[in-house]
This record gives C-alpha cells, structure tokens and sequence, in this order.
C-alpha cells in the first residue's frame, strides 16, 4: 500500500487509543476487591503491551506499515 506518512501515523496512534481502552478494561475487570492495585495496573499494562504488538503485527504482515514506494 503507498499511503502517506500521515495516515500511517494516525492508523498508528487509532491502534494505540484501541489498545489503551483495552488495557483499561482488562485492568478494571482483573481488580478484585481487598486486592492491591498495582497488580491490576501491572495486567492491564500487559495486556496492552500484547494488544499493541498484535496490531503493528498484522498492520506490517498487511503491509500498511511498510515504506515500499514501488
């Protein structure tokens, strides 16, 4: 795909937002009551970390991310 840097930019930071509501939910739903909160931080951390990675994964395979000009 030849798309610019711009719309490779925003398709980036669009997967990043995604990721962080993610993250915010998973480490909302993994908080159990009486429980420390950095562990629910640490999880939802992690699970964006995983979230992320998947999208820039299969937005390079996809080649979105690559900066062919041919």
């Amino acid at each position: 795909m030849n798309l610019s840097l711009g719309v490779k930019m925003l398709i980036v930071v669009i997967c990043a937002l995604i990721s962080v509501i993610i993250g915010s939910v998973a480490g909302y739903m993994s908080h159990k009551p009486g429980a420390r909160h950095r562990d629910a931080v640490l999880f939802g951390g992690g699970v964006f970390i995983g979230v992320m990675t998947l999208f820039v994964t299969v937005l390079g395979s996809l080649g979105v991310l690559s900066s062919d000009s041919a």
